[in-house]
């Protein structure tokens, strides 16, 4: 569906995929529920037409909880189809934020193009005070009609900051500066319908996407932990494992023995840290320190969230299957 026709302006293509910016409460419970469609988004918002000349598609109408690998794998053929075409300056996508970091960041490494891709939506519905949908949509499209938006990857856009999908995280619930790029700092930031860019991405990092993404676990390890959950990862189907880790690196010895339990039957391990800031490294050498972990054959996470690193390991085990060398590869940048 198409939206203005003026051949001054730039197209830019929206995606729907849900998310709090189509959502509004339940007259009977006052919980939000999905609601609006993406033509009334671009119908409430008249401004968008004196910017670009839009296309709508519409892939799905669902909370972002409700999101999964195989959701962003279709989504992220749709927008390469997308950027494919001449006629198309960019493309926004409305997504919720729950898990708006994990499906920007899955674009980002499966999206081979300096075109600008950026995902947006709120952190308040349309009927609650303060609907932040219409200037989020409104400056993410300013964002995507621009050249001095290009080659910066996937990017998130919401209360006006631009951030590297790979950096970015959600630090609170329901504030609307809810975004944060943490010692990096944000890409850039719309203001007086112009974008203003600071920096440049740190990262580039392009992954084919596979036939399929692999089955990958996400554990987090606590202050006396036995392992005895992460032992159960071989009762599953899963080929890989992030294990959520203390400080810079290390575990208890019951996890060590997990870990390498687990790498004895094959599963690729990967470790991150649980810390906000900064990276996991072969410091400690006491048994479960970082620098004993790193002679199991196991893959350094580097600073990625556990989150994102299962992303990126989902991703690159179908290409280079259980090679900690050659996964360690991907993971070092």
């Amino acid at each position: 569906m198409s939206f203005g026709n003026n051949p001054d302006l730039p197209t830019i293509a929206i995606v729907t995929t849900g998310g709090t910016i189509a959502q509004k409460p339940d007259l009977t419970t006052g919980a939000c529920v999905p609601f609006i469609s993406g033509s009334e988004l671009i119908a409430n918002n008249p401004l968008l037409l004196k910017v670009a000349n839009i296309r709508l598609v519409e892939f799905s109408n669902i909370d972002s909880s409700h999101m999964n690998p195989g959701m962003w794998f279709k989504l992220s053929k749709l927008v390469n189809s997308l950027l494919l075409e001449d006629e198309i300056h960019g493309v926004v996508i409305t997504h919720g934020t729950d898990t708006m970091p994990e499906g920007a960041y899955f674009l980002d490494l499966t999206i081979n193009s300096e075109k600008p891709v950026i995902f947006t939506g709120t952190m308040r519905n349309a009927f609650a005070l303060s609907f932040d949908g219409p200037a989020n949509l409104y400056n993410s499209v300013v964002q995507a009609s621009s050249k001095d938006a290009y080659n910066w990857g996937v990017t998130i856009n919401l209360n006006q900051y631009i951030h590297s999908a790979r950096d970015v995280s959600k630090t609170h619930t329901t504030n609307m500066q809810t975004f944060s790029s943490g010692i990096r700092g944000c890409l850039g930031y719309i203001e007086e319908s112009k974008v203003r860019r600071f920096h440049d991405r740190t990262h580039k990092l392009y992954v084919p996407l596979p036939d399929k993404p692999a089955e990958v676990a996400l554990v987090k390890t606590y202050a006396g932990d036995d392992g005895k959950l992460l032992r159960t990862i071989t009762d599953f189907e899963f080929a890989g494992v992030v294990v959520e880790v203390l400080g810079a690196g290390n575990v208890n010895i019951a996890v060590y023995e997990a870990i390498k339990y687990l790498i004895d039957k094959n599963i690729s391990v990967v470790i991150t840290s649980q810390v906000h800031e900064g990276g996991v490294y072969p410091i400690y050498g006491s048994q479960g320190g970082g620098a004993t972990l790193q002679k199991l054959k196991l893959v350094l996470g580097g600073d990625l969230s556990g989150n994102k690193a299962r992303i990126l390991l989902m991703l690159t085990l179908p290409h280079v299957g259980n090679d900690h060398i050659k996964l360690g590869k991907y993971f070092s940048g």
